[in-house]
Order: structure tokens, then C-alpha cells, then sequence
């Protein structure tokens, strides 16, 4: 091989990645909630594992194994004295026939590019929803105990506003799997995690419900971005739903909650 065809070759691959870095960028533009009016969140569920029990409890979904959501942001908004009753409100979507691509385990950074594109890409081929759409959170729900385990990673992309969450088919696990979709709904909002990514312990002060209660152990809520009650140092329980979980002061800010609008300013 010749050095100019060599350096071509490297010139194509570097002007390939430049082009994926912008599509990337075009394709991502943050977008900011500044609630003037309800946020619509549309849940799509999958059938992750192709089981027949998995389908037979996606078939019996309805908008009210979601209502804790809305009962969550409508009782957390109002601590923050946000103008909205109903701050956020939840669709059920049809069934998605068709696997997402999932997060890679430590990706770097073009792992990450690729598919951040290949999902934008997927979403735009399976919309089954037809109505008006602010943020998508897809579940692939597992039948708990099946040979298929679920990946470790759900996810939010605030560029592109959706949520992939890998939850498990059943009633007892409803009020966890609607916990997960909050927490990457919301990084679809422009939160970020509250705990430490390799403990996966909460982070004082942010990441605790009650930052300044004296003692401050035991806390006995979750801030939603961190996920876990912290119980006593180095020990963390998750919570049993979302009636146990608050938004944090940090998490208010932002998602601009606290925050005045532009044209305000």
C-alpha cells in the first residue's frame, strides 16, 4: 500500500467521523421545557424477550398502571409552586414489533455517536403514535426470571428527548419500571444523575431527599435522580415507588423549574 493511498484512506475516515459528529449535532439540538403548558410523555412498550406471559401483560396496559407519574410530577410541581396542575401527562403508545438498539457496555465516544444516531434513526421508523409527542420513553419489558437478562443500561438523551428503559413484565414490578422511566424522562429534560457512578450511592447534597436534616441519617425518601434511599453510609436502599421519591432542589433547577423564561427576564 502507498503512502498516498494510505493517507487517503485515513482522510476518508477522518472526514467519515466529522460528518457522523455533525449529523450528530444536527439531529440532537437540546431543546428546553420551560413549562408554559403540559410536558406530553408517551410510553411505548416492546416485548424485549418475545414470551408469551410478557405479551400477555403488555396487552393489559392501560394509562392507569401510569398514573403514578402523573400523580408524582403534579405532587412534586406544586412543592415548587409551578403554575401547571398538571405538569405532565402520560400516553400509552401501541406496541413497538421491533427491537431498539441497545447501549453499548463502555462505549467511548464514537460507540456513543453511532448509536445515539441509530437509535434517532429506529425511533423515526416505528412511531406508533399519532398523536402530539414532547418526550418517548420505550420499555423493553423481560418476563422476571427468563434466559433473556435484560441489559444493564437504560437511558435519556435530552437531544432528541427519549428515554430507553429495560423493565420487567409484571405487577410487581410496575411502580420500579414507571420509577426508571421518571429518572431518564427527566434526563430527557436536561437533569443529570445525582449518584456516584461507580458506587451508585447518592451524592450529597444533591442527590439526598433531605440534604439538611439533622441527623441526616437515616434519610427515609430518594431524590429521583439519585434513586436510593440513603439509609446509613455506604448503605442505600431502592425505593418501593414513587411515592417515596422527591425532586431535588438541583434536579428543579435543571429541569427550569426554578428557572425564569427568557422573555420574562
Amino acid at each position: 500500500m502507498t503512502k498516498t493511498l494510505l493517507l487517503r484512506i485515513i482522510q476518508a475516515i477522518l472526514l467519515m467521523i466529522l460528518t457522523l459528529l455533525l449529523v450528530n449535532v444536527w439531529l440532537g439540538r437540546a431543546s428546553e421545557t420551560w413549562w408554559r403548558e403540559p410536558v406530553t410523555m408517551v410510553i411505548y412498550p416492546i416485548n424485549a424477550d418475545y414470551h408469551p406471559l410478557t405479551q400477555s401483560y403488555i396487552d393489559q396496559l392501560g394509562p392507569e398502571h401510569f398514573a403514578d407519574i402523573e400523580r408524582f410530577f403534579a405532587r412534586e410541581a406544586k412543592r415548587y409552586h409551578l403554575d401547571l396542575a398538571e405538569p405532565v401527562r402520560v400516553n400509552l403508545a401501541p406496541q413497538i414489533h421491533a427491537a431498539p438498539p441497545q447501549v453499548p457496555d463502555q462505549p467511548s465516544i464514537l460507540d456513543a455517536i453511532w448509536w445515539s444516531m441509530r437509535m434517532r434513526l429506529w425511533v423515526w421508523r416505528h412511531e406508533t403514535h399519532d398523536a402530539h409527542v414532547d418526550a418517548r420513553i420505550f420499555i423493553n419489558y423481560y418476563l422476571p426470571g427468563s434466559t433473556l437478562t435484560p441489559p444493564r443500561h437504560s437511558l435519556g438523551l435530552q437531544r432528541g428527548m427519549i428515554g430507553l428503559v429495560n423493565g420487567y413484565a409484571g405487577s410487581d414490578f410496575q411502580r420500579q419500571n414507571n420509577m426508571v422511566a421518571v429518572h431518564e424522562f427527566l434526563h430527557t429534560l436536561g437533569a443529570s444523575d445525582k449518584y456516584d457512578s461507580n458506587t451508585h450511592q447518592p451524592v450529597w447534597p444533591d442527590g439526598f431527599a433531605d440534604p439538611t436534616q439533622a441527623p441526616l441519617y437515616p434519610q427515609t425518601r430518594a431524590e429521583i435522580m439519585a434513586g436510593r434511599v440513603q439509609v446509613s453510609p455506604g448503605w442505600a436502599l431502592l425505593p418501593p415507588d414513587l411515592e417515596q421519591v422527591t425532586v431535588g432542589a438541583a434536579t428543579a433547577i435543571e429541569i427550569n423549574w426554578l428557572a425564569v423564561p427568557p422573555e420574562e427576564r
